[in-house]
């Protein structure tokens, strides 16, 4: 071989070498900003993200809030700076975050909502569910089974977390159905779980302690749920306390076969990590996403918590 033709040949293929380089490189980054990583619900979100970011090529970075939303605002701004591709975002403050979504906007950085939906925002989508609607689809669970099982009369005590926009929307939700529906419901306190489970226990105990006659519970969050199912154990109230909730956890479903967790409405959070995912990818290729992804919830009780139970093996 001539000298020439092998250097040509070394420059072909050190020209490919740099493209292949240059296309590695070139892999997009998304930035999930949760609120938590100790409930399952945020994890299992953050499965689904990072599986669809595996499929899609991209690389995920996720940032923990730790339940605090300035936080969140820092993340986004930092985020803006170091240029990623887009941003998907669970708020913990719906409003106090959209000055930070507008700034990714006008930097170029679609951001997708996921649960909580921002109040005339500039995010490009939102991924999640109806919680105001699915509040209401729980407490006509709820006043039905008062209905048929309690005598149409029962005391209701809430575990809430009072700074999350979306706990408070199935609140509402709740509290709307179950005054619809015509039984002689007391809705007794509404005590701050703050989203951590050993605050919404030690709020659960205080709120059983305070209505020794309250004859069930909700939750509106899985912290909440855990908090609650917990005290209402601690205390020895399964026979006289019927729990209702969010989001399912392993000591939810023991409540549920033990029959005094009646219900509990179950999202598919690791979907709607997939589902912002992948509209972040369509929108990176200059495809459309819908303004609203909706992603059903199911009302999990005695009759189908089976189909569940592999979420906690």
């Amino acid at each position: 071989m001539r000298l020439s033709q092998f250097l040509a040949g070394g420059a072909a293929a050190l020209t490919l070498l740099a493209g292949l380089g240059a296309s590695a490189a070139q892999a997009e980054t998304f930035a999930l900003v949760t609120i938590n990583q100790q409930a399952l619900f945020f994890n299992q979100i953050n499965d689904g993200a990072k599986a669809a970011a595996k499929a899609a090529g991209a690389d995920l970075v996720i940032f923990d809030a730790n339940n605090v939303p300035a936080a969140q605002n820092t993340a986004i701004e930092n985020y803006i700076t170091q240029k990623v591709d887009g941003i998907i975002l669970i708020a913990i403050d719906v409003n106090g975050v959209k000055p930070a979504i507008t700034e990714a906007k006008k930097a170029g950085i679609p951001v997708i909502a996921i649960d909580a939906q921002i109040p005339n925002g500039d995010n490009v989508s939102f991924v999640g569910v109806d919680n105001t609607k699915a509040g209401e689809e729980i407490g006509k669970y709820y006043a039905d089974y008062v209905k048929k099982e309690m005598k149409g009369e029962a005391s209701v005590g809430v575990v809430g977390a009072l700074n999350s926009f979306i706990q408070n929307q199935r609140l509402d939700g709740f509290k709307k159905a179950v005054t619809a529906s015509g039984d002689k419901v007391t809705f007794l306190d509404t005590v701050d779980g703050q989203n951590v489970q050993d605050v919404a226990l030690g709020a659960a105990e205080n709120l059983m302690t305070a209505n020794p006659t309250m004859s069930t519970l909700y939750a509106t969050g899985e912290p909440a749920l855990i908090g609650s199912v917990s005290a209402v154990e601690s205390q020895g109230r399964q026979s006289d306390v019927k729990v209702f909730g969010w989001d399912l956890t392993a000591q939810a479903v023991k409540g549920i076969d033990e029959g005094w967790v009646v219900a509990v409405v179950q999202q598919d959070p690791a979907g709607e990590g997939k589902a912002a995912v992948e509209a972040l990818a369509k929108l990176k290729k200059g495809e459309k996403v819908e303004p609203i992804i909706n992603v059903p919830v199911t009302i999990v009780t005695k009759a189908n918590v089976d189909q569940f139970r592999g979420m906690f093996k």
